[in-house]
């Protein structure tokens, strides 16, 4: 197709058109741009060297599919029965949700879709090992005060890298305690920041120390060095990157995991200029909601 297919994350398809800018075929949340896959950051899966595919029968397409690889993983926009058909003819691809602290799939896992009766869209290599980049996890109910700790858990399932027993580890915008938690369940020590107060229950664990005060009146001097410094606090991206920024430039912190808050229209130049900085990358994380994340683990970030 000399082109790439891009899939946006539910609600965001506006927010992947406007950054390609010159989409050239669309099927609903799936979008293709000319040429060789490009740095985008609303895009949950990337099809790369993608086909078109003219199919015999629903056997003979399943056929063609699984000539090129075992596994795939449909992405359903129309035509639902006969692409049904099809998907079962294919083998079986567990659709078990990711349990934290396991990695990754690592097993090829290409995405096709039936654009018409009689014509497939297919890739054998794309950017996520996951079902359209859907990272759902088997959640805990019980014991995180809200549901922000997802994001946290698919940023290190992702980077495949964790924080290790006796690291110092620091919780930006920590109420009321999601990230702090999880922090904490590594067996680090946890300073948490926030000008509201945590949740009882994870204010009171042994290793988390609770500031209630501003993320953006800390001196890294006088915290000292950070081993993950992470940060879902409520802010202006410029805001954030001035933050981030202090901490660089004082040395004061290896690892950073940061979601980036956007109001209104998305300022891409805010976004590229975290994007920018040297090993480190930015992306949409399946539990982000209208917001992204920022990534910079020495080892890993600078490798993809």
């Amino acid at each position: 197709m000399d082109a790439t297919g891009y899939l946006a994350p539910v609600g965001f398809e506006d927010q992947l058109f406007n950054e390609l800018g010159d989409v050239i075929e669309r099927h609903d949340r799936l979008m293709f741009a000319p040429g060789p896959e490009r740095r985008v950051f609303w895009a949950q899966n990337v099809w790369r060297n993608p086909v078109r595919i003219a199919i015999p029968s629903i056997k003979g397409a399943a056929k063609i599919l699984k000539f090129n690889q075992r596994n795939w993983a449909l992405f359903k926009f129309d035509h639902f029965s006969r692409a049904k058909l099809i998907e079962g003819h294919l083998p079986h691809v567990s659709a078990k949700r990711q349990v934290f602290g396991e990695p990754a799939p690592t097993a090829p896992l290409g995405s096709w879709t039936l654009i018409d009766p009689d014509t497939i869209i297919a890739s054998a290599d794309c950017s996520s090992p996951w079902k359209n980049g859907d990272v759902e996890f088997e959640e805990d109910k019980v014991t995180p005060p809200n549901r922000a700790y997802l994001k946290l858990w698919e940023a290190f399932t992702r980077l495949g890298a964790y924080p290790q027993p006796g690291q110092r580890t620091m919780d930006l915008g920590g109420s009321p305690g999601g990230w702090t938690w999880v922090l904490h369940e590594f067996g680090t020590d946890v300073i948490s920041i926030d000008k509201a107060r945590l949740d009882s229950k994870i204010a009171n664990l042994p290793r988390v120390d609770f500031r209630q005060e501003s993320a953006f009146g800390l001196n890294p001097q006088e915290i000292g060095h950070i081993d993950w410094l992470c940060s879902d606090v409520i802010c202006y991206p410029d805001r954030l990157f001035t933050l981030v920024n202090q901490w660089m430039d004082a040395g004061m912190a290896t690892n950073f995991i940061c979601t980036i808050k956007l109001q209104g229209d998305t300022d891409y130049s805010a976004i590229t200029q975290f994007a920018d900085i040297p090993g480190s990358k930015v992306v949409h994380l399946y539990n982000n909601k209208h917001e992204l994340t920022w990534m910079k683990v020495p080892g890993v970030t600078d490798q993809d």
